[in-house]
């Protein structure tokens, strides 16, 4: 019978082959680390954009990531630095460690106890001099990322006691952007730096009402995309810069209010 671990085997067979010095693909043999990291951050966002738009395609995708992963453990394992079995391993052993509530005598009945136990685990295996959010990579989409370090700040319990006070923060940050850029001499960094903050402090009130940034920045922008793709169709696609602004904002009313009607 084919098992999971059958069909693993083979496709770590299949990368193998594919990385021989001298039967191999000459594309596969020339990648590094270095160049596939493109390629891995874009299939991981394929595997986003298949969960939100077409979720019979996830597995497809998640294919195509596993690949990657197994193609780093090979490139890897030639230089004898790790193999895919250290790389299964220290998963597996992670997840057990950092689950004592069903691999041990823990007890956690919520999600938020099992997230701060996860923590004070992981805090455990850190090296001294290291902070929490260390973890959280830089290289990650920047409202993703605030809203992440935020998150792990407030399980050591750096957070705002409730939603008002977070509320009151951003009211805080818009003001202080508002006064800077309206200033007769307002200084870019200075607007750059305030701008920053409002960005961080909705990130954390969105995070406090459980949604998140990332996810609703690309639906604002698909919804503002899908708006003006029909104000343009209307406005007579290249012609539409010749058309004045009252006009334009005139269209884009009417394409908003028949959204919202189609949608009532």
């Amino acid at each position: 019978m084919t098992t999971p671990g059958n069909l693993f085997d083979k496709l770590v067979e299949i990368v193998h082959q594919l990385r021989d010095p001298k039967t191999g693909c000459p594309w596969d043999k020339e990648q590094t680390h270095h160049t596939l990291k493109p390629y891995l951050i874009e299939e991981a966002y394929e595997v986003i954009d298949a969960i939100d738009q077409a979720p019979e395609k996830v597995g497809e995708e998640l294919g195509d990531v596993l690949l990657q992963i197994v193609l780093h453990s090979e490139i890897a394992s030639e230089t004898k630095n790790f193999t895919v079995s250290d790389v299964i391993t220290h998963i597996s052993n992670k997840m057990v460690t950092r689950h004592p509530h069903v691999f041990g005598d823990t007890k956690a009945d919520t999600s938020k106890e099992v997230l701060q136990n996860w923590e004070r685990l992981k805090q455990k295996e850190l090296k001294p001099n290291t902070s929490i959010i260390d973890g959280v990579p830089r290289g990650m989409p920047a409202l993703l990322r605030a809203q992440r370090i935020g998150d792990k700040a407030a399980r050591v319990g750096f957070e705002w006691p409730s939603t008002e006070q977070v509320r009151d923060k951003v009211f805080e940050e818009m003001k202080e952007f508002l006064e800077e850029c309206t200033a007769k001499n307002a200084d870019k960094e200075r607007m750059q730096d305030e701008f920053g903050d409002i960005l961080f402090a909705l990130t954390q009130l969105a995070r406090k009402l459980n949604l998140n940034s990332e996810d609703l920045l690309h639906s604002a922008t698909d919804k503002f995309s899908r708006r003006f793709r029909e104000v343009e169709r209307r406005a007579g696609g290249e012609k539409m810069k010749e058309r004045p602004l009252e006009e334009l904002d005139a269209l884009w009313n009417q394409v908003k209010k028949e959204e919202k009607s189609s949608l009532s």
